[in-house]
């Protein structure tokens, strides 16, 4: 099967055979034909390629330009969200090689941001339950990207990490927001601040993972969850969730001062420093020491 015999939108089909996608994976070829046939089951979403699963903005922004009026995720036939990595890891935070080539300034940089928080502030306040299937690595963006979930699911070789730091730029994804909110404040600034790596088990003790389950196991545990939800309240799923983002501090405010800050770090000489580094692999500048 190929994308083009899902019956996609053709500014949809065109964003995905322009970032090289040719077939679906078995959750799109699954879910994509249901969601469009106005069926209660749930949507798959996926964060990277399949080869390192980068956090490839391009594309997700311009999957989320649909027609919708409202929430972009949020069809009426769309019950629940499953997040998952398209290869063997989750998501490996930023396309490095792309953020090297890009040219963008500072202005560059906000601008960038400011739109993906367009469709980060959708997924954040879909009014649908959201999970996140962990496989791998977590780092950086797919980090931030798993802790917008309601729930992350995690394999027992799931591993996370805040790992900006070692690149020489602030956590962004709306980290400020959603992680001091599941770890509290002082675990949320040790983890940004030494970009250090989280095991699973050690994520399922702070509450970032809700729970562990074996490889092999994880889709079908994630699938299992979101298809749970198709016998629940639609409106008070919804009015749960608005209630729970109303807790919190404003989130608008944070991803302005998240842009303004992202924009000065990707212009400093030690965020292209860090960079270069890794692209040529040599040791990193900064690297948290090992106990």
């Amino acid at each position: 099967m190929k994308f083009e015999e899902l019956n996609l939108a053709p500014a949809i089909l065109k964003a995905v055979l322009e970032q090289g996608y040719e077939t679906p994976t078995p959750i799109q070829a699954q879910a994509i034909p249901a969601v469009l046939a106005g069926h209660d089951l749930l949507a798959g979403a996926q964060t990277g390629t399949g080869k390192t699963a980068a956090f490839t903005l391009p594309m997700l922004h311009r999957l989320s330009q649909s027609a919708a009026p409202k929430n972009k995720f949020g069809g009426k036939g769309i019950r629940a969200l499953v997040l998952t990595g398209a290869g063997a890891h989750f998501c490996s935070g930023g396309d490095l090689g792309n953020i090297a080539a890009s040219g963008l300034d500072n202005g560059g940089w906000r601008r960038r941001l400011t739109s993906l928080h367009d469709w980060l502030k959708d997924l954040m306040l879909l009014d649908k339950p959201v999970v996140a299937a962990v496989d791998g690595a977590a780092y950086g963006a797919g980090f931030s990207l798993a802790l917008a979930a309601d729930f992350i699911i995690a394999s027992t070789r799931a591993r996370f990490a805040m790992s900006f730091i070692r690149v020489g730029v602030v956590p962004d994804c709306a980290a400020f927001y959603t992680l001091p909110r599941v770890v509290g404040v002082q675990r949320a600034r040790e983890l940004m601040l030494s970009g250090r790596e989280v095991s699973a088990e050690e994520a399922l003790r702070l509450g970032i993972a809700t729970e562990l389950v074996e490889p092999g196991a994880l889709q079908g545990r994630a699938q299992a969850i979101a298809r749970s939800f198709v016998g629940a309240s639609p409106v008070a799923l919804s009015l749960i969730k608005r209630s729970l983002a109303l807790a919190a501090s404003d989130l608008p405010s944070l991803l302005e001062q998240e842009a303004n800050a992202q924009a000065l770090a990707m212009g400093t000489p030690e965020h292209r420093d860090a960079v270069r580094c890794f692209l040529e692999k040599r040791p990193m500048p900064f690297q948290w020491p090992q106990a």
